[in-house]
């Protein structure tokens, strides 16, 4: 044979094999990109989603919120779009901020430390204080009141009574109910707070609930939407407000009985004051407005005595929901565990969005094995399939 002939016959063969390697690679590659195109835009609707399931956790939504009757409205007006804003209050406080407030109690709510404020007593209360700083947000408070010779029930009804405490909260000048849900005992009210005279008044419209684990209360407060109050420059509406309280029997320190009443308070709100002035303040003024508590308390005790008929915030103090303490620990266990199942799938691989490995490298082996093309033809076939193999463990 010619070498020249040699020479042009080279190409001939890498041609060859070159196109037997096209004519087998292509079924493959077809198989792949559509296998990719089908697990990418093929989702079943009975899918399920760790997010879904929280929504389990939510009070379940009036089916006709115009038409409940469990509603009783303090407004007037009978426009559909308040009737609307009404039925959903009662959705504004759910057992995702019981949750919160018993963390808060039990000190595994993962915040910063406490560093303590203040610790004053009278002979009937004992008042302690700490704050912190988050690294994001208003600072916040906790305090400790132990009222000597009283019941949670009196010390409940007395912070949740609006029209009792606009006589012994100087700073609270206007308070009324938007509306209420006589199952639940949740409430939105408006309030105005009045502030020193170098800031306008503040004006705050809060949800709230009542939550009873045997004869101990969480009583949840914090500021929510109401789109049918519309903002005025003044007073300034607060948007971010929380003060929530754990009310329960404590022993005595004078018999060592369970007669004295202990309340946790936590609270922090965005006054729109530079948070160093707002400390400054809170910390001069905080005894001022604390000491007033307990004569107020007494005043209160000596009318409820005398028969003197309950307001309306007073008998709404009474409608609370009943929980146990392992309610709360079954669903801080069954959020946690779902939050965990999410991330994990978020960190996974989605199913049906990747190629097994094992999927191309086993059927490139088959694929090789089938051929009888030479060792060039089954490792081109190899390196295409583990560079398929590393697309794959990568998500899409």
């Amino acid at each position: 044979m010619p070498p020249l002939f040699r020479i042009f016959q080279i190409p001939t063969s890498l041609m060859d094999i070159i196109t037997d390697l096209a004519m087998f690679i292509t079924p493959l590659w077809i198989a792949v990109i559509v296998g990719v195109v089908v697990g990418w835009a093929w989702k079943p609707k009975w899918a399920f989603h760790p997010k879904d399931a929280l929504l389990k956790f939510r009070s379940p939504r009036p089916s006709n919120p115009q038409n409940d009757t469990a509603f009783t409205f303090s407004t007037t007006s009978s426009s559909a779009r308040e009737k609307d804003a009404s039925a959903s209050a009662s959705h504004l406080v759910t057992e995702y901020d019981l949750l919160h407030l018993w963390k808060l109690v039990e000190e595994k709510d993962g915040g910063p430390a406490w560093i303590q404020m203040m610790d004053r007593s009278t002979p009937t209360m004992r008042y302690q204080a700490w704050r912190r700083d988050p690294e994001s947000g208003p600072p916040q408070y906790r305090s400790r009141t132990v009222f000597e010779d009283a019941s949670p029930e009196l010390v409940r009804d007395f912070f949740w009574d609006d029209d009792y405490r606009l006589k012994w909260d100087d700073m609270l000048i206007h308070a009324s109910t938007i509306q209420e849900c006589v199952l639940t005992g949740t409430m939105m009210v408006h309030w105005v707070r009045k502030f020193p005279f170098f800031c306008s008044d503040r004006e705050y419209i809060i949800g709230r609930r009542i939550w009873d684990a045997g004869r101990i209360y969480y009583c949840v407060t914090k500021g929510v939407p109401c789109p049918s109050m519309p903002r005025h420059n003044k007073p300034k509406r607060v948007d971010l407000f929380y003060s929530s309280w754990c009310i329960r029997a404590v022993k005595s320190r004078k018999d060592d009985q369970l007669t004295s009443c202990e309340v946790l308070l936590f609270h922090h709100e965005d006054m729109g004051i530079p948070w160093e002035i707002a400390k400054l303040g809170v910390r001069q003024g905080m005894w001022g407005a604390v000491k007033k508590f307990d004569p107020g308390l007494r005043t209160y005790e000596k009318q409820r005595a005398s028969g003197t008929a309950l307001s309306p915030c007073a008998r709404a103090a009474k409608i609370n929901t009943k929980v146990t303490m392992d309610n709360v620990r079954s669903l801080e266990n069954t959020i946690s565990d779902l939050l965990e199942t999410e991330n994990q799938d978020s960190s996974d691989k989605p199913g049906g969005r990747n190629i097994p490995k094992l999927l191309i490298v086993g059927g490139a082996i088959a694929l090789a094995c089938t051929l009888d093309q030479g060792l060039l033809t089954k490792a081109v076939i190899f390196g295409v399939a583990r560079r398929f193999a590393k697309m794959g463990g990568k998500r899409l």
